[in-house]
């Protein structure tokens, strides 16, 4: 399957998780600090919305992601979660249009996000969590978790990276390069302590 072909199972499968959360489940914490999942979702209509609206927000926060990214969530508190799943749904992927490769991490991170506080795992393809851990998400900054360590997956084959060795599960691996500390107690290796040190 292609990048474009993943990405779209992988939000196909985030639609079908959030059409059956409950009005307490939107408004659980995930693991991004101060996110709920309605925040959350608030911030990926990041998709659904004309590239000329995601220039303005940027342009009224400095062009600070972070800026961005809070600006976008902070619409969740005023939305209904049938409303953010209805914008979500009708995303006509202005963004991962042209940047099918962001998209496919920033989701699969994201779904993740979720799916963990909630205690919802999934099955993931080994060649999307490849995909994934061969290009994260820039705008996560993984060089700052990345550097001088060597990844190592231990449910399919993948290697990347020189140094200290830090193994575990694809997905594990692919939150730990987000900075999710949450995965660190399920990762091994000389390397562990060190990631340890920078995510915290």
């Amino acid at each position: 399957m292609d990048i474009r072909g993943m990405l779209a199972a992988e939000r196909t499968e985030l639609i079908a998780l959030l059409r059956e959360l409950t009005e307490a489940q939107w408004d659980t914490p995930t693991l991004c600090s101060g996110w709920r999942v309605r925040e959350m979702v608030a911030h990926l209509r990041y998709d659904s919305i004309p590239l000329t609206e995601y220039a303005g927000i940027a342009i009224r926060n400095r062009f600070s992601i972070d800026g961005v990214n809070n600006a976008m969530a902070a619409a969740g508190a005023r939305r209904t979660p049938a409303e953010l799943l209805a914008e979500f749904e009708a995303a006509p992927g202005s963004v991962s249009r042209w940047w099918p490769r962001l998209g496919l991490a920033d989701l699969l991170v994201h779904q993740q996000d979720i799916r963990r506080p909630l205690g919802l795992r999934r099955d993931i393809p080994a060649e999307r969590l490849r995909a994934v851990l061969d290009r994260p998400d820039p705008f996560a900054r993984p060089w700052r978790f990345t550097r001088g360590l060597q990844f190592v997956a231990t449910d399919f084959d993948w290697i990347k990276g020189s140094g200290l060795p830090v193994r575990g599960r694809g997905e594990a691996l692919a939150l730990a390069m987000a900075g999710r500390p949450v995965v660190l107690d399920e990762l091994e290796g000389e390397g562990v302590p060190e990631l340890r040190r920078r995510c915290s």
